[in-house]
């Protein structure tokens, strides 16, 4: 067992006494001095960090490839999807064209993380700057703003490297 230990007299109601279990936390004990004992054992940690919502995706400016852990087998990773960029087309000057790429990138992100749902870690890999630019665009969307975020360079694998890659990062 493993005894997280953390000061809990700002949290601890009036009525708590050392030695009694705190209506908050069913695994949680008031020790003498104020101090809580968070109690888990080493399943509770391995189901938790199996049990999270962990994504991966493979990315550039055109194309993007969703893995994310199954739904029947939670242990294995599995391709959820699959989003294509339209690409821009021909306007009568440059800010029209401007504002109408950054509009199609914008409908791009909101397409992958629609097939992501309640994210707790995400992994971006690809190729160019997409993946910072969908970094910021998850920031700063509330839904996704505590996930957490990382991101590597690589070049274009097929779907079964990129579950292979995925599952060894988080597993």
């Amino acid at each position: 067992m493993q005894v997280v230990r953390r000061n809990a007299a700002a949290r601890r109601p009036r009525y708590a006494k050392p030695g009694d279990v705190q209506p908050y936390a069913a695994a949680c004990r008031v020790g003498s001095g104020g101090m809580v004992a968070y109690l888990t054992t080493k399943a509770e940690q391995k189901m938790s960090t199996h049990s999270k919502k962990q994504f991966g995706i493979w990315m550039d400016a055109h194309h993007a490839t969703i893995v994310g852990r199954d739904t029947t087998d939670p242990h294995t990773f599995v391709v959820m999807g699959h989003v294509k960029h339209a690409g821009a087309s021909g306007n009568s000057n440059e800010h029209a064209a401007n504002q109408h790429e950054s509009t199609q990138r914008h409908s791009y992100f909101k397409d992958i993380a629609a097939t992501m749902v309640n994210v707790d870690e995400v992994h971006i890999t690809g190729t160019g700057q997409a993946q910072e630019q969908f970094m910021k665009f998850l920031a700063d969307t509330p839904q996704y703003k505590n996930a957490v975020a990382s991101e590597s360079t690589s070049n274009m694998m097929e779907d079964d490297q990129l579950v292979a890659m995925i599952s060894a990062r988080f597993n």
